[in-house]
């Protein structure tokens, strides 16, 4: 909102803040106590400074994360510091571009291995959760060692603080949840730019993520269906889980909201009420302790995925099989694999027993990791590279 010459108007703080935990509160959240608690504080003390932020409120930090933050500075980090990132590990090459739209501009990271293929290379792209960078979650999940060992491409877009001020993906906004609008016509122009710039198999693209990272790319998969052959989804959110700050806190503590706002905007004619349609193979790991991103929300996404696998495969029901183990690392888990009548497997989802919000199997550099969980990150290569082929992009 802008303001007739730079004058700052005049406001009641104290009903601005109260006027924002009634909402919290009205969509079923406890904001006298815990971690809203302290959102609520950081919003009222903000308003009392006489700060009032330019747009809406920012969702803070420890409403997204339940872990410490730790930022990775690659300038600093050398080959023998016990700091380096993955990147400096592995031999390939690891840069940063800049890609911009009509939708605006993102910078990402590129990992390309370092054997060449004489055939088209798969691509994964990789989400990072709140407060992350590129950097950061290649150390955590190590997929850059992977791309080496399997040769594939891996893309990191990086979000900005301008866009979210604790960096995360927005997939709880109605314009940043439309093909060909906000963030996802911005992912799929990186993802596009460097299929051209490259040697990518347009049929073995696939998106993954943490967090918001997840949720974000489960949008992707549900906008752009013909782009991506498979989703991975790390502690995530259903597509349609929110339209606003109130809402995403609701969706995240396991509460649904629907979008009543999206029938309305154009280009969404697929999915009016943010129904997930799309049948993309998916692979969901979700914590059962996790106490920022509720497990129903993972339960949801393997429901959405079934969900549109029958409607456009024509399945009359998905076989299920449950398995139980134990990592090396101590972590138990319980994996359930989704098949359809032919015998293909559409969906996989992890429960990883006592775990949190954080990528299973990931290093203890990069931040948000749990060390003694299986790789999610191995799991998700595995389950993306057996996919057959998907359609032309």
């Amino acid at each position: 909102m802008m303001f007739p010459f730079n004058k700052r108007p005049s406001f009641d703080a104290k009903a601005i803040g109260d006027t924002i935990q009634s909402a919290l509160a009205s969509a079923g959240l406890n904001t006298s106590s815990g971690a809203l608690h302290q959102v609520t504080e950081t919003i009222r003390r903000a308003l009392t400074s006489g700060g009032v932020p330019e747009g809406v409120v920012p969702m803070a930090s420890e409403s997204v994360v339940d872990v410490a933050a730790r930022v990775i500075d690659v300038g600093q980090a050398g080959a023998n510091d016990e700091t380096s990132t993955v990147e400096t590990e592995a031999p390939g090459s690891f840069e940063t571009r800049e890609f911009s739209n009509h939708a605006g501009s993102r910078s990402y990271k590129l990992y390309v291995p370092s054997q060449a293929s004489a055939e088209p290379q798969s691509m994964i792209v990789m989400l990072h959760g709140c407060t992350q960078s590129p950097d950061d979650f290649a150390a955590g999940t190590r997929m850059n060692r992977l791309a080496d060992e399997h040769g594939f491409l891996v893309v990191y877009p990086e979000q900005v603080a301008q866009a979210n001020p604790s960096k995360c993906w927005n997939w709880f906004k109605q314009q940043d949840q439309l093909r060909d609008s906000g963030e996802p016509a911005l992912l799929a122009g990186i993802v596009r730019e460097v299929a051209e710039r490259h040697r990518v198999d347009r049929h073995r693209i696939f998106v993954a993520g943490l967090s918001a990272g997840a949720a974000m790319a489960v949008v992707m998969g549900e906008t752009y269906p013909e782009l991506f052959a498979g989703v991975g989804a790390h502690s995530g959110l259903p597509y349609g889980s929110a339209h606003d700050i109130p809402s995403a806190l609701a969706a995240m503590k396991g509460g649904r909201s629907g979008l009543p706002g999206l029938k309305g905007l154009p280009g969404n004619a697929a999915a009016p009420r943010g129904k997930a349609v799309q049948a993309v193979p998916t692979i969901v790991f979700h914590g059962d302790r996790d106490h920022t991103v509720h497990q129903s929300n993972g339960a949801e996404v393997v429901k959405q995925a079934s969900d549109a696998v029958l409607s456009q495969e024509g399945e009359v029901a998905l076989s299920t099989n449950t398995q139980g183990g134990t990592s090396p690392g101590g972590r138990k888990y319980s994996r359930t694999l989704y098949a359809t009548s032919g015998g293909h497997v559409h969906i996989e989802s992890w429960t990883l027993h006592g775990a949190g919000h954080a990528w299973s199997g990931g290093d203890a550099r990069g931040s948000y990791t749990d060390s003694t969980g299986p790789s999610a990150s191995a799991e998700m290569v595995r389950f993306f590279l057996a996919l057959p082929r998907a359609g032309s992009a």
